[in-house]
């Protein structure tokens, strides 16, 4: 692949993998400094990436989807090469920075796409501010209306943020136990064959990296998200950005089952699973990510 090229500050001591077309740029973002990475040019499209990822989960959909397309993927805050801050790694923070980045790059309103983490703050948005959204995709990732008895018969699956939710041990679990993460990355994914060389090992070290953040923002679903969801606090908000649940046939964190069930909370909902995939649709099924973002995301608009 080419190397990128860079505008703005520059990158941190960690190299960026170099990705074709990628061009990165730096920005003063709710009090934090932010890494973009864009590709192409046309409709604006916003990529919200998951744990333990950054900018680079892109990559392969990118290559398939940036003609007619501005692909815009920051790096949350405290992942990649965003900075880390002390605060500002709950759903809310996370989301304020998303529409301020929105505001700084001038954008009154984009497509937008999440993973993992990056759809559950990309829901958030969606709810808050549906104006500033022409559709949204959502990849591995329950909606808010998600009901107890799909819920509770997969808590298990949740095993593994026992390990990094809690302060003091998370860090540690992160910054000085990689296989952990190694572990995640490949029994989440369907076939291990998927990871490109030199992927596992980008992801494992950025989780090092961003070890603070990583733990924060877990810890901060556990003492905000989880009451919330059980007080049933999304039931008086409506969905009304069109959206697509893309789910996989063998994701083992979020399954089929956990989809469903949001139709009466939304206008425009549909579910849709692609066959023989896991948890990491950007990199198992970039063909069908990139479609149904075509469909979603009309160019030239």
């Amino acid at each position: 692949m080419a190397l990128s090229t860079t505008s703005g500050r520059p990158a941190a001591p960690r190299p960026l993998p170099a990705a074709e077309g990628a061009e990165h740029r730096w920005l003063e973002v709710s009090g934090a400094r932010l890494h973009v990475a864009e590709y192409g040019t046309g409709t604006p499209v916003l990529l919200l990436h998951g744990f333990p990822q950054h900018w680079f989960a892109w990559h392969r959909v990118a290559v398939l989807a940036a003609a007619g397309h501005r692909l815009i993927c920051p790096d949350l805050r405290g992942f990649g090469w965003s900075e880390q801050t002390r605060r500002g790694y709950d759903i809310e923070g996370l989301s304020d920075d998303m529409l301020a980045l929105m505001d700084a790059l001038g954008l009154d309103r984009v497509g937008l796409v999440g993973h993992d983490w990056g759809a559950h703050v990309g829901f958030r948005l969606c709810l808050r501010a549906p104006e500033r959204f022409s559709g949204y995709l959502a990849l591995n990732m329950a909606h808010p209306w998600a009901r107890h008895r799909a819920i509770l018969p997969n808590l298990w699956r949740q095993w593994y943020t026992a390990f990094i939710e809690y302060p003091v041990i998370g860090k540690v679990v992160l910054r000085r136990w990689p296989a952990f993460i190694r572990f995640l990355l490949r029994h989440q994914v369907a076939d291990r064959s998927v990871w490109q060389v030199g992927e596992v090992a980008e992801f494992t070290a950025a989780a090092r990296v961003g070890a603070h953040a990583g733990q924060s923002m877990f810890w901060q679903y556990v003492v905000r998200d989880v009451p919330a969801l059980l007080r049933g606090a999304w039931r008086g908000h409506r969905l009304t950005v069109p959206t697509v649940l893309l789910g996989g046939e063998r994701d083992n964190v979020i399954p089929p089952s956990m989809l469903a069930g949001g139709e009466g909370h939304a206008d425009d909902l549909t579910v849709r699973i692609v066959p023989g995939a896991g948890h990491f649709l950007p990199q198992e099924a970039p063909q069908a990510v990139a479609e149904a973002m075509k469909e979603l995301f009309v160019t030239g608009c």
